[in-house]
């Protein structure tokens, strides 16, 4: 059965950009016929609490969006200790000890924004005692080579991601598993098929496919969708900078009236001040969903869309 998921950042509210990627991702789901998991990544040790987890669930229940299933990330600790057990056990971790700054200070950029690591580090071997008695970040070596994975909203996806942005970490410094490693294992055993995220995450694909491959696991159908971007500075809608969160909104919509301003901003041809998000699956199509990004202002009493 075709499965999606909407997997959260638990490290501050849900703002319109959180609501309105949930909202396409479980259309998706849902116009399919298929199952939708929610599952709540919580391995950020400093910023995500069982507080903003608990927000976080209860806000997408508040805007009438429902999951088959829901899982919390840390939950999933020894399936991600497996996976970094496959990649030692095919030599493919190493230690790297290369700072934030010294890879900015190289000044490569990645096709992602950020900066692209060098994979300086390379050749290193894991000490004596395997990946669990390192103290560094671990790296995973992907293999060089361009990956071709295919975007349904046709966003270039295409990388050599070893070069383009380099092996990725795979286990922090603080000795959490990174992003990419438990994202891949996540949807494995959840059985996604499908993974519906905004376009920000479109760089990330390759390498995330290629973790797939060097782990044998199943490769899902991507789609990416546009963003909500800060009027003032064009930079995505996002908690870390501050984005109006749920508890300002509050006050000012109920889950229906936030719906029909989301959807409208989407592209939806809706007149209705208030809808669930029920109500838009009988006539949901992605031709009809935006495909530029689009900025928002927040008023202080309402959302206002920025032409």
């Amino acid at each position: 059965m075709e499965t999606g998921r909407f997997a959260p950042s638990t490290t501050g509210p849900a703002h319109p950009g959180t609501l309105l990627a949930a909202l396409l991702c479980w259309l998706d789901a849902r116009s399919r016929g298929a199952r939708c998991v929610l599952r709540l990544e919580d391995l950020d040790p400093e910023r995500s609490t069982p507080e903003r987890v608990a927000a976080m669930r209860e806000a997408l229940d508040w805007f009438g969006l429902d999951f088959d299933s829901t899982e919390l990330q840390s939950e999933a600790r020894a399936d991600h200790e497996r996976a970094l057990d496959q990649l030692e056990a095919r030599d493919l971790l190493y230690p790297c000890g290369c700072s934030r700054r010294e890879i900015r200070e190289a000044g490569r950029r990645g096709p992602d924004g950020g900066f692209a690591y060098s994979n300086r580090c390379r050749e290193r071997a894991l000490p004596a005692g395997g990946w669990r008695a390192s103290d560094e970040p671990l790296r995973a070596r992907l293999p060089d080579g361009r990956i071709e994975p295919v975007d349904e909203a046709g966003e270039p996806v295409a990388q050599s991601p070893a070069r383009e942005l380099g092996d990725p970490i795979v286990r922090r410094r603080d000795g959490g598993v990174a992003y990419h490693l438990a994202s891949v294992v996540d949807d494995a055993r959840a059985g996604v098929t499908r993974v519906v995220r905004g376009r920000d995450l479109a760089a990330s694909t390759a390498t995330q496919v290629a973790l797939q491959r060097l782990l044998d696991l199943p490769e899902p159908v991507y789609r990416h969708h546009f963003l909500l971007l800060e009027e003032r500075d064009g930079d995505k809608l996002a908690k870390l900078h501050g984005a109006v969160g749920l508890p300002e909104l509050l006050p000012v919509y109920g889950p229906g009236e936030l719906c029909a301003v989301l959807a409208r901003g989407a592209g939806f041809a809706v007149s209705a001040v208030t809808l669930s998000p029920h109500a838009l699956l009988e006539d949901f199509a992605w031709q009809d969903v935006a495909l530029r990004d689009r900025a928002v202002r927040w008023t202080g009493t309402q959302l206002e869309w920025v032409a």
